[in-house]
């Protein structure tokens, strides 16, 4: 027989979201278990967010500094390979998460390295190198494995880059081939031409950025092409060799060729490497879901207190990828924070499980934003997750929005007026960069008078993002918006200039 252990709360995965989960879970006394097979900190911390922007932020600091007069001439040459896959090493902490284990260790948590499968409800098995601990949580688990890369069947016979392996690598190709136009797609293939790579782009569909407004794909395709990049938009892989020579792709292109002929045979593309960029799924396959009546490799459908429908009992609770509602680090960390409080005020040890409603306040240290029902679990709702989400690209030009697009709110019945802005009409544009491009958009619910989507597309916009989001989950009105003044010479003012074009 096998060890055998006992915790309030066993949390599965230990990256940002499972962290989030496992820390505001604890605060109210409870004993949380974190089981992680891979890496202490999770995808975003070696795989994606970090290591992505340590890629490319090196020729973003060149573009910026070239595109500012008396500062171009200080710029004679290209970015330090070496220089920059060390940088990024350092920032993914040479893959070593002992400063993560560190912080789990020091939060009160308890840390189990294996693999953790379900045998029934609340039960589970973890497979260490030690061998199999029987894990059983007296109140809850939350599922927080994220997601995994999607590789096409026509790529499944070669062997080719996930993000994993384009964030992590120590070689740049001098052929790469990127399939696919959403973020991951535009960002690698913005970094590697940086380096120095030949980059293909194959996009199945006629865009890039599909799920943004259409002139931001438009923006970045632009940057892309004018950068030497090759982007070939309506191209599917149908199949894929790999010998010495590299890695062949044979490609259709249902939308033509670059001379302009439609309905042109495939052509046999030849790469060095190849990026699938195809999507990514919930890591839900090896978690023995099975036993809970669930399917594995389905996304985990919760409602806004991010508790799992479908099995009974209200114990098994899901965050991050796995669900299927949210696809970013920070959105991800949202929810986490929202079912770390729910299971945190639920199952208050001062209180009594399912009895935080008769509790004096809210629970030590969890979210304010339910003060006003103190005590009453059930308060605390995952909201933004429905037309408030934001979102960064960081391509060239960057690329930023939060709530919804034209597109998608005219599906969701509502009228709406739309108004955009050039940035580089603004005075702050004129000091930034000698020929600032950009532009930003606003869409508002007439009925309401209040913006429920923006889009910015320009250099260093990342930043303007939160102003539109609190106005966005704010539901402020334009009237009101009006007195929020904007900081004089700085993109910022674009806010007063779409007011003025909305008339108001």
């Amino acid at each position: 027989m096998g060890e055998a252990r006992e915790f309030d709360v066993v949390v599965l995965g230990a990256g940002a979201v499972g962290e989030n989960v496992a820390d505001r879970a604890s605060r109210t006394g409870l004993d949380v278990a974190v089981v992680e097979a891979a890496l202490v900190g999770g995808e975003c911390s070696y795989w994606a967010c970090m290591p992505s922007k340590a890629l490319l932020r090196p020729g973003d600091a060149l573009a910026a500094a070239r595109a500012v007069p008396g500062a171009d001439t200080a710029v004679t040459g290209q970015v330090d390979v070496s220089a920059v896959l060390a940088r990024r090493d350092e920032v993914a902490s040479h893959w070593d998460d002992g400063g993560q284990v560190a912080w789990v260790e020091g939060a009160g948590l308890t840390l189990l390295r294996g693999h953790a499968r379900f045998t029934g409800p609340r039960r589970l098995v973890v497979t260490t190198a030690d061998g199999d601990v029987t894990v059983t949580a007296r109140h809850a688990v939350v599922v927080a494995t994220g997601s995994v890369a999607v590789v096409p069947p026509a790529l499944r016979d070669v062997r080719t880059w996930t993000s994993r392996e384009a964030t992590s690598a120590h070689t740049v190709p001098r052929r790469l081939a990127v399939v696919g136009g959403g973020v991951v797609a535009t960002e690698m293939a913005t970094a590697f031409a940086d380096l120095g790579s030949e980059v293909t782009v194959l996009v199945r569909g006629d865009r890039l950025l599909p799920a943004a407004e259409a002139f931001a794909g438009e923006a970045v395709l632009t940057s892309l092409v004018d950068r030497g990049v090759r982007v070939a938009l309506g191209a599917q892989v149908v199949s894929s060799s790999r010998d010495d020579d590299g890695v062949h792709l044979v490609v259709e292109h249902s939308l033509g060729t670059d001379d302009g002929a439609g309905d042109a045979a495939p052509q046999t593309l030849t790469v060095d490497e190849v990026l699938a960029a195809t999507g990514r799924r919930p890591a839900t396959e090896d978690l023995g879901l099975e036993a809970l009546g669930l399917r594995a490799g389905d996304a985990l459908p919760v409602d806004d207190a991010l508790q799992v429908q479908g099995v009974e009992g209200g114990w098994l609770f899901a965050a991050g990828d796995v669900t299927g509602r949210t696809a970013t680090t920070h959105q991800g960390k949202y929810d986490a924070r929202v079912v770390g409080d729910v299971i945190a005020a639920r199952f208050d040890p001062r209180t009594g499980p399912d009895d935080a409603g008769s509790a004096a306040g809210v629970p030590r240290g969890l979210s304010r934003s339910s003060e006003a029902h103190a005590g009453d679990w059930s308060r605390f709702r995952a909201t933004a997750d429905h037309a408030a989400v934001p979102q960064v690209v960081f391509t060239r030009p960057q690329v930023a929005w939060v709530g919804r697009t034209e597109a998608d709110a005219r599906a969701a019945g509502l009228d709406v007026e739309v108004v955009g802005y050039e940035l580089g009409d603004l005075a702050g544009a004129t000091v930034t960069a000698a020929d600032y491009r950009g532009r930003a958009q606003i869409v508002v619910d007439r009925a309401r008078d209040v913006v429920v989507g923006a889009t910015f597309v320009g250099p260093d916009v990342a930043d303007m993002l939160h102003a539109a989001t609190v106005a966005v989950v704010g539901e402020v009105p334009l009237s009101r918006l009006w007195h929020a003044v904007p900081s004089y010479p700085t993109l910022s003012e674009v806010w007063l200039r779409l007011l003025e074009s909305a008339g108001r």
